[in-house]
């Protein structure tokens, strides 16, 4: 059997003839797909204004600043996440501070989330801060009560959703909520990265229902450089950088794939929640249920990730070796923010009890569009060996 990874892109003729036609085009960057493309999002995922950037870290940076993030800005932040959601309010100056998550999904916990603000001082609620849920592994995160939360001490909502383009979930009034659509979010981001639902080698894009943090997001990652003229104008040239932005431009040859790409994402999720299914049904049945417990279902979840928990944690890196030595890769997501060296040496015994649990027990199994039912096969087979033979 040859390699299996843990995730990686699907590529098909139809993304190379486009590639290639953009690459002998007059434009490889700053030219017509990159407009093309977020118009295309805006109207897949039903939010006005897309801004696309180089990368997902670059789209959490773009978002906090445009909503105002300063260096007396606090940002909450769940524990379990790529460390790009919290470093990009560092980027900004602004402090963090980590909030648990629920166990059996890594999701942000509404319990822990208001106990965290619960201890923020009056004065601390005056300055521009925000609340970063995560919509984790393809789960919509609880947006209706984080933006209540959010609205109550005077707090935005930026939602990282580079795992969950077109996921929704149904909140406790059984209205049906979706990621990353600008109604219970300041802004969300997406990643382009090869492993996200839509690949555009990397990538990023900065949503919103908001104008002005669309305008500002466009502004800041081309260098702060605003252009006030048009071509009828006696200096059509002309430009002013206004503030102090960054080269975070997508090109266009990004810009093309990403389009490509998102014409198929109903077909991408489709066949994710196909594999999500299958690994469902096969891992709650004996030998495996008694040794893994599967992440909470939901029909619209995106599925980016598929993470199994070991119900004994010391299991979890054996079990990691043992399936590389049959040609599966795994990946632990995530280690806990505040784990990190440059977190963890301004925050002494801190920990979090529910993202340590997480932490401890978790590994994501392969989960990719083109995981074929064989290979499938191979990591569920492999898996029962490890559980049954050690």
């Amino acid at each position: 059997m040859d390699l299996i990874p843990y995730s990686r892109q699907s590529i098909n003729e139809e993304d190379v003839s486009l590639i290639t036609k953009t690459l002998t085009s007059d434009f490889l960057t700053q030219g017509p797909r990159v407009p093309d493309f977020e118009r295309a999002l805006e109207d897949k995922l039903g939010v006005k204004h897309a801004v696309v950037c180089s990368s997902g870290t670059a789209a959490l940076h773009l978002s906090y600043a445009s909503a105002g993030i300063n260096e007396k800005s606090l940002g909450i932040v769940p524990a379990i996440t790529f460390a790009a959601t919290a470093n990009a309010m560092r980027y900004q100056g602004g402090s963090v501070r980590f909030c648990d998550v629920e166990p059996d999904s890594g999701i942000i916990s509404i319990s822990s989330l208001e106990e965290s603000i619960s201890k923020i001082p009056d004065e601390q609620k005056e300055n521009i801060n925000l609340i970063a849920p995560v919509s984790f592994a393809g789960s919509v995160a609880p947006l209706t009560e984080c933006k209540e939360i959010a609205e109550k001490n005077n707090f935005c909502i930026i939602e990282d959703a580079s795992h969950s383009p077109g996921a929704w979930k149904y909140n406790k009034k059984n209205e049906k909520i979706y990621s990353a659509n600008g109604i219970h979010a300041l802004a969300s981001t997406l990643s382009f990265h090869p492993v996200k639902h839509i690949c555009a080698g990397e990538g990023g894009a900065v949503l919103t229902n908001d104008s002005k943090v669309a305008e500002k997001a466009a502004q800041l990652r081309s260098h702060g450089i605003k252009r006030p003229f048009n071509e009828i104008d006696e200096k059509p040239w002309y430009y002013e950088q206004e503030d102090l932005g960054w080269n975070y431009r997508l090109t266009d040859l990004q810009a093309t794939l990403g389009l490509s790409q998102l014409s198929r994402l109903e077909q991408f999720l489709t066949q994710r929640r196909a594999l999500a299914k299958r690994y469902d049904q096969i891992l709650k049945q004996s030998p495996f249920r008694e040794h893994i417990q599967c992440p909470p279902f939901e029909d619209g979840h995106g599925w980016h990730l598929y993470i199994i928990r070991f119900i004994d944690p010391s299991l979890r890196n054996q079990a990691y070796k043992f399936l590389k030595s049959k040609n599966i890769l795994t990946q632990v997501h995530y280690i806990p923010v505040y784990k990190h060296p440059f977190y963890k040496k301004n925050l002494q015994e801190f920990s979090l009890p529910g993202a340590e649990a997480f932490y401890q027990s978790c590994l994501s199994i392969p989960m990719y569009p083109d995981l074929k039912q064989k290979e499938q096969d191979h990591v569920l087979n492999s898996l029962e060996t490890f559980i049954t033979q050690g």
